[in-house]
């Protein structure tokens, strides 16, 4: 990939925002029903989950992208109950790696080579 270093940093950047929003006292309510918060979680941790294993295609880099992204999300949820203005739940743990199962398998069935061919393209465009 020649825009390698651009895709890891909209990967850390997505890492930040995730941070962020899980620690900031009073983050955006995009989707207002019960447990909405739920689905986000789901979304944002398949979203990070799926982009990285773009990056790193490889079974044991999978494992290894799969094992960081759940102990981000715990921690995340530490981090939430030691705050003091966020709780810490299960239910967001469990919303968290089910992201990470879910990013895995679309990466791996309906999006292996996206981010290849996005490179690929911005590369035959800068060259033409």
């Amino acid at each position: 990939m020649t825009y390698r270093t651009t895709w890891l940093a909209a990967g850390w950047l997505l890492i930040i925002l995730i941070g962020y929003l899980s620690l900031v006292p009073s983050p955006p309510t995009p989707m207002r029903f019960p447990h909405a918060d739920k689905l986000e979680h789901l979304i944002a941790y398949t979203v990070l989950m799926g982009w990285f294993c773009l990056i790193y295609p490889a079974r044991r880099q999978k494992i290894f992208l799969a094992c960081v992204c759940i102990a981000y999300g715990g921690i995340i949820e530490l981090l939430q109950g030691w705050g003091g203005y966020r709780s810490a739940e299960w239910a967001d743990f469990l919303a968290d790696s089910l992201g990470v199962a879910l990013g895995w398998l679309l990466s791996t069935t309906l999006l292996p080579h996206l981010l290849t061919r996005l490179d690929a393209g911005l590369v035959s465009h800068h060259d033409r």
